[in-house]
């Protein structure tokens, strides 16, 4: 019988990929004078319907990936010990329910928020994934409000998305992450009874990574970062550490021109001094170009991989509206804005979110890099917020500082990019 020509697009995501790579790898750096250092690889597998499995699939299907982690001892470049033996993260994950096996991006959304959460460990802390950018991030009094606050910041993109917690995931926070969709939950550990419920969700993956109880241990550590281009070739680099990990690491908005020196007015309040911090390490996991605006410790609008510092302002001060409209919608009447023909109960959202300023009154505003120009820094003051975060550097930093000034924000440098990209 002749061919259809049709593609089962389903049965792609199911089917696990053909697997060519070996189970151990070597990297070595070789010296001008021929000293060799080394770093040993074992290719990770988990135990799938009664064989040896690794990853269903690279990035998409049809593109064959593998998951190694390091062992034997440390690496030494220069003055940075790069890695230590028996310290994995996502790599040593037992997978307690696998739903569909993991492929490489459920992998890279749970890391993606270690490396965010590994900042935040004074508190339950809940990180939702997508696209390796958080959907939503917040810090709570427990791990049900912090999952709450981060899926209330976007639930639209958290559906689909990797929910990470820093700690014991117990039966309060089960039941509402069973309750919506989720690919992924990585937590600690799990409270008995938490993985039943769990269980009801048929594709779920759930991964418990026991070393996130000391993942504070990895805020100050990098490790040996590759990316290869598309000629074979790769570019090694160190991986990003945060300068900021306290208040008193910020730098204060000064700078002189011409003669004449510039500086911030006004200090930060105790609450904005809380969400600068917060801000500060959320924004070192978001991929940029980017700008995020928080407040109260959770993520309110996020704006990621813009060209122009300008253009993510708007896309995140913009997200920030839709994102609260569609949440009250939810809230009120258990629709969803896209899915709701109640045109006057969207018209009385509306008019309330515009008078919230989509939630950014108050709030503070990050920014990977500079602002070449006070444009992009007032796209956020207009809307109301309260404080700024950047690093600093840009020979017109005085028009940023000049802009805090005229609308009573307070401002401060962190003296450090924090490029993703």
């Amino acid at each position: 019988m002749a061919s259809t020509g049709k593609i089962d697009l389903q049965a792609a995501y199911r089917k696990m990929g053909d697997d060519p790579f070996p189970p151990r790898m070597e990297i070595a750096f070789v010296s001008e004078l021929g000293a060799r250092t080394s770093i040993a690889y074992e290719k990770v597998s988990w135990e799938v319907e009664g064989e040896r499995r690794g990853l269903r699939y690279g990035e998409n299907p049809g593109q064959p990936g593998a998951l190694y982690r390091p062992v034997g001892g440390n690496l030494a470049l220069g003055e940075a010990l790069l890695l230590e033996p028996g310290e994995g993260l996502v790599s040593a994950a037992e997978l307690l329910q696998f739903g569909k096996h993991p492929g490489k991006t459920n992998l890279t959304d749970v890391d993606s928020a270690l490396a965010i959460l590994r900042y935040l460990g004074s508190g339950p802390a809940c990180a939702i994934m997508k696209h390796n950018n958080p959907s939503g991030l917040a810090l709570g009094s427990c791990p049900a409000e912090a999952y709450r606050r981060a899926y209330l910041a976007d639930r639209v993109a958290a559906f689909g998305g990797a929910v990470v917690l820093n700690r014991t995931l117990d039966l309060e926070t089960a039941g509402e992450i069973s309750s919506s969709y989720c690919e992924v939950v990585a937590a600690p550990d799990y409270a008995p009874g938490a993985l039943e419920l769990l269980a009801g969700r048929k594709n779920l993956r759930v991964m418990r990574i026991p070393a996130m109880a000391r993942l504070e241990a990895w805020a100050l550590k990098p490790v040996l970062d590759f990316r290869a281009l598309v000629d074979g070739a790769l570019v090694a680099q160190t991986s990003f550490i945060s300068r900021i990990t306290r208040r008193e690491d910020f730098l204060p908005a000064a700078c002189a021109k011409d003669g004449r020196d510039y500086a911030v007015a006004r200090e930060p309040t105790e609450a904005e001094w809380e969400d600068m911090l917060f801000g500060w390490l959320v924004e070192t996991g978001v991929t940029s170009n980017s700008v995020i605006y928080v407040k109260d410790r959770c993520t309110v609008g996020i704006g990621t991989g813009e060209q122009d510092r300008v253009g993510v302002a708007e896309i995140a001060r913009d997200k920030a509206y839709r994102k609260l409209e569609d949440r009250l919608l939810w809230e009120r009447t258990g629709r969803a804005w896209n899915e709701s023909a109640d045109e006057a109960a969207k018209a009385a959202v509306r008019e309330e979110v515009a008078s919230l300023r989509g939630g950014l009154a108050g709030s503070v505003m990050v920014s990977d890099a500079f602002f070449p120009f006070r444009d992009g820094i007032e796209v956020g003051l207009r809307e109301g917020v309260g404080a700024v975060v950047q690093p600093g550097g840009s020979l017109r930093d005085f028009e940023s500082i000049e802009a805090c000034n005229e609308y009573g924000a307070a401002m401060k440098f962190t003296g450090q990019r924090c490029f993703r990209h």
